[in-house]
């Protein structure tokens, strides 16, 4: 069973027709389809709704990748507690928090920009509502918040497109520099890995869910650059609006 993801082809899709396919033994709710991303590579999972055809709403609180009890290809929505209890087969609309998900994939794209500001191995990072950081490997760190800041704001006014790509695993293998994260490593095995491309700034394995252009991220402010550790360094951002 896999559940087809429509938001990585149209990350701007806020809502979909879907059918129910199961429900598992803890109340969550796997779709044959779905706009909601599940929480993976440091970005939240979407929360929102799922519209029964009688006009009933379950709330979604949250979105995971399936285990294996459920299908490891699977997606699913965790409605929030004391929901009504879907059945398979219902039909529903799935609609996102629209809002909260356009602040995610803001935030995201900018993390992208932070790590071609800062070029050093990144050990680490979160999306959040609004904000997010980045953790780099800098042995010796002489970072200026305010620096950082306008570099990031010059490159969003810039206005640059953002694009996903595919790349096979081999070519991926032959170009190991495009992975910038220490600690994870891009998923492989299924033949084909998704790059984002930040166009003349940005190229790197990414799964997450971006703007298409950097305009669209809005000014933001380096708030806080923190010591974690002997060689760790976390720069934190936050949307100004």
């Amino acid at each position: 069973m896999t559940t087809e993801t429509l938001f990585r082809d149209d990350p701007y899709a806020r809502n979909c027709d879907a059918q129910i396919v199961a429900v598992n033994e803890r109340g969550g709710i796997i779709l044959d389809r779905t706009v909601f991303y599940p929480t993976g590579g440091g970005q939240p999972g979407d929360s929102g709704a799922l519209k029964l055809a009688d006009g009933q709403e379950i709330p979604i609180v949250t979105t995971v990748k399936g285990g294996p009890d459920d299908g490891d290809d699977t997606i699913v929505h965790v409605p929030a507690e004391g929901s009504i209890a879907p059945a398979a087969g219902d039909r529903v609309t799935a609609e996102i928090d629209w809002e909260r998900r356009h602040r995610h994939m803001r935030v995201h794209t900018c993390l992208h920009l932070l790590s071609a500001v800062l070029s050093y191995p990144v050990t680490g990072g979160q999306v959040g509502d609004g904000k997010g950081r980045l953790d780099f490997d800098i042995p010796e760190a002489g970072l200026n918040k305010d620096e950082i800041t306008a570099k990031l704001n010059r490159l969003i006014d810039e206005d640059h497109p953002v694009a996903a790509e595919w790349i096979s695993d081999a070519e991926l293998a032959a170009q190991p520099e495009l992975v910038k994260t220490m600690s994870v490593q891009p998923p492989t095995g299924a033949g084909q890995v998704r790059l984002i491309r930040v166009e003349g700034l940005d190229l790197q394995p990414c799964g997450g869910t971006h703007v298409a252009r950097t305009g669209e991220i809005g000014a933001v402010t380096v708030t806080k650059i923190e010591k974690k550790g002997r060689q760790n360094r976390r720069v934190s951002v936050s949307l100004n609006s």
